[in-house]
């Protein structure tokens, strides 16, 4: 799971560079929404992997 957290990530930074650039104005709106729902994604993965690794105990 961690390792889609770090997919995740890679591909809203990547969504950021190019639409926060300037290189496409009508696509920035699309990647602003591409990297907060990525990073959100991203951190919902990180936080079900860092509990995932925690055992139960009695």
């Amino acid at each position: 799971m961690l390792r889609w957290a770090v997919i995740f990530f890679i591909i809203s930074i990547i969504a950021a560079v190019f639409g926060f650039g300037g290189i496409a104005t009508a696509a920035a709106g699309i990647a602003k929404l591409l990297f907060y729902l990525f990073l959100v994604i991203a951190v919902v993965m990180l936080v079900a992997a860092l509990l995932a690794g925690r055992g139960i105990t009695r």
